[in-house]
């Protein structure tokens, strides 16, 4: 791409994300009255249907107002708006565990998803409420948002290595361990470290050895040698074998190699070119595996051999992460589609390889071809569609349109290509 065409498509992005994506959210979502975010909406946008806050989306709200601080000649704006969520889950949010609750009444009263399943539903959600205190503690020069972070990360970390990490609304199949933990545990240390490096805290190589670890992780047990990332592996079942050890989920393959890829420019050292490599790898076979032929775009899950999921269900026929893959496979989400956006020109721009460039440039013509809200009254994106691309009403994990996937890869990408333009002069 030269310089003319880096400055169209920045320009396309910056528009987009100011014009079409965020007034949605910065008109709809901030709860004055009680603090933290609404963001039950249905997938058209036009109607809130519920003002329950899922902890997982509060914590990626703040992230994301603390991420558009950083990019602001005048942070106040958006550092306020962050402060008001920041401050709603510091008052709310924790257990006596010390664990994050998962759900919370508008008012921040802790809310059990399904009945008689207690309050800690998921780990995930914790990993996002260290996500937005980190970039809030970052922006804000907040020692206690720091500190807050830091003390719920060690219980993540511990959770991660006991394996008692829990993964709901898609609870983990017994025996399995998920791609999905290693791989947001990563990019929640990578956030944390950027903070505590920045205000200067011990505790910040401690989070950088688990980098190490993490990013060992990833690429020691979850990449096979022809780049396919299946999302789970068993301790003792045969891969080839059961349904739930072949599956693929293209999206998840591909935001996970802009982590990899960023820890690869800023801790990979000497093994820096090494990883970057094996992470493009890896995005060109998500696109061989993923990408729909006949329709376009990526799907959610595929077979590691490529095609619909296949193989034995046995014990866990009636799981329902077994049903979530069988009936929702030919899906075009939105947040797979954002992430291969920036993956795509992130590995191009790194390596200059021109299969990566048409990757990308097909990725984002479906992309804006498929998913952002044709009425501009409501703007953001219909996230969730079918394999010809036509509107679905439908839960994705959680009954939220969530605020974080497009707009953190739109900004991204403006950051991406900001730095790419200014290094050419």
């Amino acid at each position: 791409m030269n310089k003319t065409e880096l400055q169209e498509r920045l320009a396309f992005y910056h528009d987009h994300l100011y014009q079409d994506v965020l007034p949605f959210w910065l008109t709809r979502s901030m709860d004055t009255e009680y603090g933290g975010y609404f963001t039950c909406f249905n997938s058209h946008g036009d109607q809130l249907v519920s003002t329950d806050k899922y902890v997982w989306s509060q914590g990626r709200m703040v992230w994301l107002l603390a991420k558009l601080a950083e990019l602001e000649a005048d942070t106040a704006e958006y550092l306020n708006l962050a402060q008001g969520g920041y401050e709603y889950l510091r008052d709310h949010s924790f257990l006596p565990s010390g664990h994050s609750a998962f759900l919370l009444t508008r008012d921040g009263r802790p809310k059990e998803p399904l009945e008689g399943q207690g309050y800690e539903f998921s780990t995930y959600a914790d990993c996002f409420v260290v996500l937005g205190f980190a970039k809030y503690a970052s922006e804000q020069a907040d020692l206690e948002a720091l500190e807050l972070a830091l003390k719920l990360y060690g219980t993540i970390v511990d959770r991660y290595e006991s394996r008692e990490f829990l993964t709901n609304p898609e609870p983990l199949p017994e025996g399995y361990r998920a791609h999905g933990i290693p791989m947001i545990l990563l990019n929640t240390s990578q956030e944390l470290l950027m903070a505590a490096r920045k205000l200067n805290h011990v505790d910040a190589e401690g989070v950088l050895a688990n980098c190490h670890r993490l990013a060992a992780d990833l690429m020691g047990n979850f990449i096979g040698p022809d780049g396919t990332i299946r999302e789970l592996i068993h301790d003792s079942l045969d891969a080839d074998t059961y349904l739930l050890s072949r599956y693929v989920n293209p999206g998840h393959s591909l935001e996970d190699m802009w982590f990899l890829m960023r820890y690869a420019m800023e801790l990979g050292g000497e093994r820096k070119e090494e990883i970057i490599d094996l992470a493009c790898q890896v995005v060109r076979r998500s696109f061989e595996l993923g990408w729909d032929h006949e329709y376009g775009g990526l799907y959610h899950f595929v077979d590691a051999k490529g095609g619909p999921p296949q193989g034995e269900l046995g014990a866990f026929a009636d799981h329902p992460l077994t049903k979530k893959v069988l009936d929702g496979w030919d899906d075009k989400l939105w947040w797979v589609h954002s992430e291969a956006l920036y993956t795509t020109l992130l590995g191009y721009l790194l390596t200059g390889q021109e299969d990566l460039k048409e990757l990308y440039e097909q990725v984002h013509a479906y992309t804006f071809q498929t998913f952002p809200h044709p009425d501009p009254a409501i703007g953001e994106w219909i996230q969730i569609r079918d394999r010809q691309g036509r509107p679905m009403e439908k839960v994705v994990a959680l009954p939220v349109k969530d605020p974080f996937h497009i707009s953190r890869n739109l900004i991204l990408l403006i950051e991406l290509l900001c730095r790419t333009i200014e290094s050419r002069g």
